[in-house]
């Protein structure tokens, strides 16, 4: 009786609204004004949970660090400021108080939503687009183009400021940013409806800086994103939100450049390089496949004449490579060596150059990255999240159909093709196949004059096929794997490899593609383990799934068509995970 009578006093001549709780969280006394927090009337003995979603333990918290929450109820704001009674604990009891704080709480809102973002936004392949567009269309081409992004910005009632012919920056507030995401930034969409003279259509990269301290930090964020999404192929935008990136669009296919000049650009930079380097150490990504080690022998035949101290590090690798490999070991001509051996090479002056990927934690030695004393990167994979940060030397190319066909242009431009052995020509062949399924997918004009190349060097296409061939265990490990797949309605096709397989990578990927053939399946999903039990998924589309971004969702990633992940999950939870993504899509 006496606390009640306590807990009354604190509450009864308060001009605010308050409350007071026993040690089991229930009101004992409330001020007059409570009813601004509670609409109802009688809400002595009620419990604090049920009328405010904070449990008494969470308020004896506050209590103690001199904390507080924030509530809305009867359409305003209240910060709640919890208080103990007697002592320092639940057992004495707490006051409740409720500060309206509408007015402040609207007020951050409005900031936030005012803040300024920043986005760059670049027309993709604009050289190619005005080549392949008649002179006196250039112009009705162009006024289009800028046309729809000023509809656009003005929609979000953004300043928008062309300042190169294919270059836009436009700056607005960050709610117009949050209904664009909400869209899916439809711009995307709408630039592509553009009629052209060309075989592809207009697509915009855009990268956008948010959740900076200043505009120069949104600015350096929107570069940062802009270099994001053109890495990852164009036709896209992508969001740098202070560390959050996030991606939208990057549905159409990268178009391929019609012009080599990089290529003679980054082949003379490379050597370069490696003149000035003590040693060279080529690697690729873990367990290599053809396009990887392919890619390597062809550095290899660019640094081997100018430095002697030329290494490949290679760790492991499936039964796919073993021939490829055992030739060029039992040639002699090759340094390659295994991580064990590295340990002695490691010092001043090391160039390392990567093929084949640009995440350091696919690296057969993410650890080598640190201690060179400059990296080179050559991929032909879209951009992902992680990265090789600030490489000396980047050719990352999502157009090109592989690795072996960015090295091979390179070649071009450095070596004389009579230099060029015929295992080099072959294995720079074999990764080009690899990588487009003999030619049939993600293959360009560039791929093909790279593959002539190669030809006229010396690489013989029966030899090449040897590489290719697998044992009987295999062949028909593959051939069950095909006839156990599920196919749907709605052109998707699944299948699972039973056991654990050396060459689950291999297997599933070839899995993928065969199930693509089938009429009616645009999309494929294969998932298997490997030796050590891990899940490798390989997926594959015809373009109107990109199975890059859901491969993204599994930490792994590729290309628009071609995409493949690795998973600590069994690979029937991976299948079923992957259709509730597609299910998702709908």
């Amino acid at each position: 009786m006496a606390d009640k009578k306590r807990d009354m006093e604190i509450t009864e001549s308060l001009p605010f609204p308050a409350c007071t709780l026993d040690s089991k969280g229930k009101i004992t006394s409330a001020s007059p004004h409570i009813g601004e927090v509670f609409l109802y009337d009688g809400i002595e003995g009620a419990d604090i949970f049920a009328l405010t979603g904070l449990k008494k333990e969470q308020l004896a918290e506050a209590a103690k660090n001199g904390s507080s929450n924030v509530i809305q109820r009867n359409e305003r704001n209240f910060r709640v400021v919890p208080s103990f009674i007697d002592g320092e604990s639940l057992a004495g009891g707490l006051a409740i108080y409720f500060m309206d704080v509408t007015e402040y709480e609207d007020l951050e809102s409005r900031y936030e939503k005012e803040k300024m973002c920043i986005a760059i936004i670049m027309i993709d392949n604009y050289d190619e687009l005005v080549s392949s567009t008649a002179k006196e269309d250039q112009a009705g081409l162009n006024s289009e183009i800028d046309k729809v992004l000023r509809f656009w910005a003005s929609k979000m009632k953004a300043s928008i400021t062309k300042y190169r012919n294919n270059r836009y920056i436009s700056m607005f507030e960050r709610k117009y940013f949050e209904e664009q995401a909400r869209s899916k930034f439809s711009v995307l969409d709408d630039i592509r409806e553009i009629d052209t003279e060309a075989d592809f259509p207009v697509t915009l990269s855009i990268g956008i800086g948010a959740g900076g301290e200043s505009p120069e930090e949104n600015d350096t964020f929107s570069q940062d994103a802009l270099d994001v999404a053109l890495g990852r192929g164009g036709d896209q935008v992508v969001v740098k939100d202070g560390n959050k990136i996030t991606y939208y669009g990057g549905k159409t296919q990268t178009v391929e450049k019609g012009n080599k000049g990089k290529s003679r650009i980054i082949g003379h930079a490379m050597k370069r390089l490696i003149e000035s380097a003590s040693k060279v150490i080529i690697m690729g990504h873990s367990n290599p496949d053809m396009d990887s080690f392919g890619a390597a022998l062809g550095i290899y035949r660019l640094a081997a004449p100018i430095n002697k101290d030329t290494y490949i590090l290679v760790n492991g690798f499936n039964e796919a490579l073993d021939m490829m490999y055992n030739t060029a070991s039992d040639t002699g001509n090759y340094n390659l060596i295994n991580n064990k051996r590295l340990e002695e090479l490691t010092g001043p002056g090391m160039l390392v150059v990567v093929v084949d990927t640009h995440r350091p934690s696919l690296t057969e030695c993410p650890k080598l990255l640190d201690q060179a004393d400059k990296v080179v990167v050559i991929d032909h994979h879209r951009k992902a999240e992680e990265a090789i940060m600030t490489p000396s030397l980047s050719y990352q190319e999502p157009y090109a159909s592989s690795t072996s066909e960015l090295v091979t242009e390179i070649l071009e431009y450095t070596v004389d093709r009579k230099q060029l052995t015929t295992l080099e020509a072959e294995a720079l062949l074999a990764g080009i196949m690899v990588d487009t399924n003999r030619f049939s997918v993600k293959t360009g004009v560039r791929t093909f004059e790279a593959a002539a190349w190669l030809k006229r060097a010396g690489a013989d296409t029966g030899e090449v096929k040897k590489f290719f061939q697998t044992d009987r265990d295999t062949f028909l490990l593959r051939a069950n794997c095909v006839a156990r797949a599920e196919f749907t309605d709605d052109g998707m096709a699944f299948s699972i490899c039973e056991g654990n397989n050396n060459n689950a990578q291999i297997i599933n990927s070839q899995v993928a593609d065969e199930m693509l053939t089938v009429r009616g399946v645009t999309a494929s999903f294969v998932s298997g383990s490997d030796q050590n039990g891990r899940t490798v998924i390989s997926a594959r589309s015809l373009g109107e799934i990109n199975v890059q971004v859901l491969m993204e969702q599994f930490g792994g990633g590729g290309h628009l068509t071609t995409a493949g992940a690795q998973v600590d999950i069994p690979p029937e939870e991976a299948i079923e995970k992957i259709k509730e993504l597609l299910e998702k899509r709908k």
